[in-house]
Order: structure tokens, then sequence, then C-alpha cells
């Protein structure tokens, strides 16, 4: 049993937060969080002092397609390996593998194979982020809002072909993306919260009556907020407007100064508040990479300056990591628990993982990153495994 006592200058719990703090990890969870002057090193313990350091919960991404050169869609174990090693380097400990609209056959086979890799991940003690699960976006949004999403493989919500999906993933279907305007989507959105599944709102052209049903229907999130959504009006406040007053619904927000402007994230924050707002990446295969060309599902996009747009110049997905999403939120003059909650408690809640994940508390899993002065990542541990 590896058993080591981080003393840090301060720690971020999904509650609180604890000046001159201990992290007592015992192999792969958290045996004990507190302030270090209450805490005894264990026999046989290594103490590592980091007196400069800021130790936060691991980020947990709820929405990522790919990093490191690889999409999730290629379903092999190396290229969902290469995902899991590059996020992990800039603090995502666990991510929900996200799809793309594709035909239904591309579908089954990419998650089969994510699934596969899901089971026998931790077969490994390389230090990686952790995947929780699949997260389908499309085929079942609109065409009208379907940004980058091929046309040619759109459909018409399906409960019959959900259930295609869900026997593909093998019980490791955990979100569903659906645009709950369309023909279909209400038996739909019942399949999927019948199976378990977190169901959101995205990628749609709901009215805000239209998105009131589908919330009272049990719709929970609601993907990318203003992007790929019916636009906001003072007199059709469609989706958005929805989103904005409903408290019960948490709003994804791409914090990486291209998909959304600053006042608008701030009207975001301002109105659901730091618990209620999930920052996501939407990373691409691209994260991490240079600039070049690179494949989103099975189509090709363009990256200038770290920007990735298709062939029509539309925005496909994007490079952002969350250590940099943590940057330009905590710029925006939000306190940092207050960011930091919405990169690890609450999609860790949204996930119903809340006492295993997002969070430095005893009993839930090791991942820890910490951070200098000037918010960079200066070290990780994935469950009890350090980067460095």
């Amino acid at each position: 049993m590896t058993t080591i006592l981080l003393h840090t200058a301060r720690a971020f719990t999904s509650a609180a937060e604890i000046p001159d703090a201990g992290i007592l990890i015992r192999d792969d969870m958290i045996d004990a969080i507190g302030p270090r002057e209450g805490m005894s090193l264990p026999a046989g313990a290594q103490e590592i002092n980091l007196p400069q350091q800021t130790a936060i919960p691991g980020f947990v991404d709820v929405h990522i397609h790919g990093a490191g050169g690889h999409d999730v869609m290629e379903g092999t174990d190396a290229a969902m390996a290469a995902v899991a090693r590059t996020i992990a380097r800039h603090g995502t400990t666990s991510f929900v593998a996200t799809t793309v609209t594709a035909s239904p056959d591309h579908i089954c086979q990419s998650v089969e194979g994510i699934a596969r890799f899901i089971t026998m991940q931790h077969e490994t003690d390389e230090p990686r982020a952790e995947v929780l699960g699949i997260h389908y976006e499309g085929p079942f949004i609109s065409a009208a809002r379907r940004g980058v999403h091929p046309k040619e493989w759109i459909q018409l919500p399906s409960a019959e072909l959900l259930d295609r999906f869900l026997q593909a993933a093998s019980g490791n279907a955990r979100i569903l993306t659906i645009a709950p305007e369309l023909l279909g989507a209400a038996p739909c959105i019942d399949a999927a919260r019948n199976a378990g599944l977190i169901v959101a709102m995205g990628h749609t052209d709901a009215t805000y009556e239209q998105a009131r049903a589908a919330i009272a229907r049990g719709v929970r999130h609601a993907v990318h907020v203003y992007n790929a959504m019916r636009p906001f009006s003072h007199r059709d406040s469609g989706v958005i407007g929805a989103v904005l007053t409903t408290p019960e619904v948490t709003a994804e927000l791409i914090a990486d100064g291209v998909h959304v402007e600053e006042a608008a994230m701030r009207l975001l924050l301002q109105a659901k508040g730091a618990g209620c707002v999930i920052l996501v990446s939407d990373g691409i295969s691209a994260t991490g990479m240079p600039d070049g060309k690179y494949m989103l599902g099975n189509f090709e996009v363009t990256v200038v300056g770290g920007v990735c747009r298709n062939s029509e110049g539309k925005l496909a997905g994007s490079t952002l990591t969350l250590d940099r999403a943590l940057r330009n939120i905590v710029s925006l003059g939000i306190p940092l628990g207050d960011a930091v909650r919405m990169l690890t408690a609450n999609p860790a809640k949204l996930l119903g993982l809340e006492f295993k994940k997002g969070a430095l508390r005893t009993g839930a899993d090791a991942d820890i990153v910490l951070l200098d002065e000037s918010l960079q990542v200066t070290n990780v541990w994935a469950r009890g495994v350090a980067m460095n």
C-alpha cells in the first residue's frame, strides 16, 4: 500500500477552502483531508511539502470528443488512451467520451470500442484520465442548428434506435443530447430517462414553450449554451430563455473566449450561479496539438490559431483544456472556489458521482490537481498516480 501526505498552502474541497492543508492518499483514494497541523504522518508514509501550491479536485469533463491527435469515435484502445493521457496533463482526471452524428453503424461501432476500453482502463498504472461513460451528441438533433454535424446522418428521435445505441454501450451510456422540438422526442426522452441517462437539450431550435415542456418531462441539462441554439430575443427567448430561468437545469459553457463572448458568459454566470454552470471543453482531436488538419468523427476540420473550423468556416469544437477554462473564468472576476466548482463538483453531481469525483473528501478517488500562483497546473494525481 502506497501512502502519501500532500502538504499544500491551501486546498479547495467541494465545500470549503482549507489553508495549510494536508491530504492523505492511500493507494487510489483520499484517506483524510484537513489542516496539516491536526494530522499525523502514518508510519511508512511519504510527506510531500508544497508550500506555494493550491490543491483542487481533478476536473471532470462531460463533453469532449478527443485530444492528442485522436477522436473517441475511433473507438480503439490506442485512441482512447491518447485522449486520456493528453487531458490528464491539463488537470482533467475524468471525462465522458462524446460522440458526434454519424451513421448508426458507425456510432455503434465506436461506442462498442469505447465500452471495451472502459472495462479494461484500470489494468494499467499509467496516470491518465478515467472514462466515466458515453455522451451521445447526435444524431437526434435539429438540422437547422446542427453546427458541423453531418446533415446526412441527422435523424428524428427514435426510442428504438436509442435502444440500439444503449445495447452497444453495455451499460456505459451516461448522457443523451436531443433537440426536444423534434417529432418523436417525447418518447425518446422517456426511454432515455428510464434507462438512467441524463437528458440534455442541445443543437436545438426549440421555443421557450417547447424547452419548458421538455424540462417538465425530465430534461435537466443544456449542451454548450448559446452555441447551436435558437437565438435569444426579448420577444422570443427560446431555449436559452428557458435555461437561464430554470434553476434545475445545468448549463454547459465553453469558456475559450471564441465560442461565447465575455458579456454573454457573464450573463450566464449571473443568471445561473456558480452551482448550475458546468465548464466543458468540447475538445476535439486537435487538443494539445499544433495547428493543422484533424478529424472530428469522420469529417475533417482545420485548426488555425487554436480555433477549429470545418470547410464551411463553422466552429467545430475546440482545443480548449479545462485548466485554461479555469483561468479564463477567474479572469472575469469569478472567485477561484466558484470556478473550481464549475469544473469539478457540478459535473460530478450531474453524473451522480459527487462522493467519488469532483471533490477532495475522505473516501473520494485521489484525483488531485496542483496549481501555482498563476493557476498553472504543476502536477496531477489521477486515482493516486502522479503525472510527474
